[in-house]
């Protein structure tokens, strides 16, 4: 580790630092994520990697440790071992750990610009993510001109957004021409928004990166419809121009200010009488034996749940043997093979005894299902997820003060963004009880994101 990363890191006093989940069962502390990112193996570094965001930037929020491990990540940049390559789980396509890390830091000042009011975090908190400003900067900027374009686009968008700090204005004349000549022509939208936004915010003239933006989608949403057309004759033509475009890599859910059309949370009418909490069914009697057996309460483990961490003792991203370790059963595994190539991935592994299904993508855990008739309880504020009548949680779910937003699946399925949380049903002999499934942001659609044997679960 280069001298600066290693002072940042072991003159820290880490335990004073929490990020979102520290002390839960099997989550590393912040020094093991941040020594993590250099590890000579590449599903460890990427592990690393995406614990700093799932850890570290949760829900678009800092936290104590945040501020400190981005001083970190930012020393690290110098290290030789940041030019491996590889597949990182937030953006599509292969790049540079350097370039990996750059964007985690252009994530972290996203964050850092937005206030306590918008849920970013604590004020304390807030301040230290910018106060480490004007040193990120010098850190990130030297690599605005580095020969491998992910890193010269990921250090520009870094920068940019960095330069939001009024002690840094002065550098903002030597940067915008560099932001328009580089971010502006990106294939990554993030990339394009943060170069429109800032520019405009720095008082330049805009006007052609919005008509080019607006020309493209137009172009992109035309050439869509007539590739979804066979009856059309340019169906054929539209299907080679969307092959040639490059491929947007922008991350599924970039923080920060990028959603501007993001909805509120919704408030419960208040005079809106909230339904009853609902309660899960009473199981079957002991003597039952039977396909439907019905698990009684005190025969369901009891677990909790973090939105968009993970459940119970797992956490998303974890891979099959640690998953294997905390439930202490082996699964029935199902697999397919990757297009193109004859490397067999993971779908998703039943375990019987535990009651779960685990759902993978890239072999890391990114749903979780939970049997309705002997999975365990998972309880959201107090409340039972599991083995309940859906009508009932769906009502209280859906009347939960503060809720997000709400979306249904093709099948009428209710899925609630916010808590990364999905309502399915499964029978139960002649009744219906409630599957729920915690998964993130990118199974959000359940209809194209699950595989057909948990879609067609009935």
């Amino acid at each position: 580790m280069p001298p600066p990363a290693s002072a940042e890191l072991t003159g820290t006093a880490w335990g004073e630092l929490p990020h979102s989940c520290t002390g839960l069962h099997n989550v590393p502390d912040t020094p093991d994520i941040l020594m993590g990112l250099l590890d000579g193996d590449h599903t460890r570094r990427a592990r690393a990697v995406w614990d700093l965001y799932r850890l570290l930037l949760s829900q678009e929020r800092v936290f104590p440790a945040t501020a400190p491990a981005a001083l970190v990540v930012s020393a690290l940049l110098d290290d030789p071992r940041t030019l491996a390559g590889g597949q990182w789980e937030r953006r599509a396509g292969t790049r540079p750990l350097r370039a990996e890390l750059l964007n985690w830091l252009a994530s972290f000042a996203d964050v850092a610009r937005l206030d306590p009011q918008d849920g970013a975090g604590a004020p304390r908190d807030l301040a230290a993510a910018r106060a480490a400003r004007p040193t990120l900067h010098a850190r990130v900027a030297v690599f605005c001109g580095d020969d491998d374009p992910q890193v010269r686009e990921a250090a520009v968008a870094a920068t940019a957004l960095l330069l939001a700090d009024p002690a840094l204005a002065a550098s903002i004349p030597r940067h915008a021409p560099v932001v328009r000549d580089v971010l502006a022509r990106s294939a990554d939208s993030y990339y394009r928004w943060i170069a429109r936004e800032r520019l405009a915010t720095w008082g330049e003239d805009i006007a052609d990166l919005i008509t080019a933006e607006e020309e493209h989608r137009t172009a992109a949403d035309r050439a869509h419809k007539l590739a979804n057309n066979p009856f059309d004759e340019g169906q054929g033509q539209a299907v080679r121009w969307l092959a040639e475009q490059p491929e947007d890599t922008a991350a599924l859910e970039p923080p920060g200010r990028w959603h501007p059309d993001r909805a509120a949370p919704e408030q419960t009418v208040p005079h809106e009488p909230a339904p009853e909490a609902p309660t899960a069914v009473r199981g079957s009697t002991p003597e039952h034996r039977g396909p439907w057996r019905i698990a009684r309460s005190e025969e369901r483990d009891e677990w909790t749940f973090t939105p968009h961490i993970g459940v119970g003792p797992l956490h998303f991203g974890m891979p099959l043997e640690e998953i294997t370790a905390a439930l202490g059963e082996e699964g029935t595994v199902s697999g397919y093979y990757a297009p193109g190539t004859c490397e067999r991935r993971l779908s998703h592994v039943d375990f019987r005894t535990a009651g779960v299904r685990a759902l993978f993508r890239v072999n890391r855990l990114e749903c979780v299902a939970v049997d309705a008739l002997t999975g365990p309880q998972v309880r959201l504020d107090g409340v039972p997820l599991t083995g309940c009548v859906p009508s009932r949680l769906e009502d209280w779910l859906v009347h939960r003060p503060l809720r997000g937003p709400l979306m249904y699946s093709v099948a009428a399925e209710p899925v609630f963004p916010d808590l990364g949380l999905a309502i399915r049903s499964q029978s139960a002999g002649d009744i219906n009880l409630t599957r729920p499934l915690f998964l993130l942001h990118n199974w959000l659609d359940l209809w194209h994101s699950l595989p057909s044997e948990e879609r067609n679960h009935r």
